[in-house]
């Protein structure tokens, strides 16, 4: 019998499949916005569409940095795949979000004002960014966001 990766495991490698296409010079991340088994949207962080390519222009050193030490210039991966959806007139409430990243706490709330349900994420941006905690995790679990470390299976 054919063995059949789950929708799970197949949006969550999209997601990390569309990380590789970031011009970030310090992390690529991506995501993937999904109704029942259907998607809705993608994207992956970066700057806005038309302006620069940070690969490209600061290619050593990355983009610069904002007061937080964040890029100053790149929309994130959720924020990218939500204003897309939303651009197009899609209906979030009730979506499931892949994110190769968990949301820092701007992602999450703008994740929950979204109506998004569900996120699953591969990798802690706590870990990423050395902090204690992963203030996005504990805001969307606080306020019933379903959040989900995704571990993928070997394999498929």
């Amino acid at each position: 019998m054919k063995i059949r990766p789950a929708f799970d495991q197949i949006f969550m490698n999209l997601a990390l499949d569309l990380a590789k296409r970031s011009h970030c010079v310090k992390a690529q991340v991506g995501a993937v916005l999904t109704k029942d088994t259907r998607i809705i949207s993608i994207g992956y962080n970066g700057p806005p569409a038309g302006t620069h390519n940070c690969d490209e222009e600061f290619p050593i050193e990355g983009c610069p940095r904002d007061t937080k030490g964040s890029c100053s210039l790149a929309l994130h991966a959720e924020e990218n795949a939500i204003l897309y959806a939303a651009k197009n007139g899609s209906q979030l409430e009730g979506t499931t979000l892949y994110c190769t990243l968990s949301p820092c706490i701007s992602c999450a709330r703008l994740i929950f004002q979204s109506g998004i349900k569900k996120v699953y994420f591969h990798s802690s941006y706590a870990q990423y960014k050395g902090l204690a905690i992963d203030e996005g995790v504990e805001f969307l679990r606080k306020f019933g966001v379903e959040t989900v470390q995704y571990e993928l299976e070997a394999g498929l």
